[in-house]
């Protein structure tokens, strides 16, 4: 009976075949880089822009926004200049990796730029520069969704105060590809 069970640190004996005790690390636990693209781990462990700015600033609009379906949530704020131009931009986000790096990588996209050229970033362009795969293509809604938000309540934090802003975005979204598309209409109230 005892020669027919025989243990090791390595291999475990049954009846003549031997098998490992453990299975190889690579087995159990396989290597993220292979799960997600070099620019979303990047993104994911060094993330650019996080933190928060003061939501009473006047200066200062919030965005947040969730995706019920997986849990993700995503907070994106940015201080505006005296010029209309963004000049910082923090993101917390409560979520997945491509959901972490498609927050940072908007962060640092929306930095210098004016709301109607931040509000027209398309969630395709955002998944495309991270080679986000189609299963997670709504980490790129979630944070085309937070900059829009983030817009929307500086532009209303601006009328309370009797800052006017000319112009609109008009959104539409494919209903065969389910790509969003905005284009900036200046000039219109």
């Amino acid at each position: 009976m005892l020669g027919n069970i025989l243990r090791s640190t390595t291999n475990v004996v049954t009846r003549g075949v031997a098998r490992p005790a453990i299975a190889p690390r690579s087995v159990i636990m396989p290597s993220t880089s292979r799960l997600y693209h070099e620019r979303v781990m990047d993104h994911y462990q060094n993330p650019r822009n996080v933190g928060s700015l003061n939501k009473n600033d006047k200066d200062v609009g919030t965005g947040i926004v969730g995706a019920p379906a997986c849990g993700d949530v995503m907070k994106l704020q940015i201080m505006v200049d005296d010029s209309g131009l963004i000049s910082d931009v923090k993101f917390k986000t409560f979520g997945c990796g491509s959901a972490i790096a498609s927050s940072s990588f908007m962060t640092e996209r929306v930095k210098g730029l004016t709301l109607d050229e931040a509000g027209a970033i398309k969630n395709t362009e955002i998944a495309r520069e991270l080679s986000l795969p189609p299963v997670k293509l709504h980490c790129s809604m979630l944070a085309e969704d937070a900059i829009r938000s983030a817009i929307r309540n500086y532009k209303s934090k601006a009328q309370e105060r009797g800052t006017s802003f000319t112009g609109s975005i008009d959104v539409s979204q494919s209903v065969s590809t389910g790509e969003t598309t905005a284009e900036p209409k200046p000039g219109v109230v």
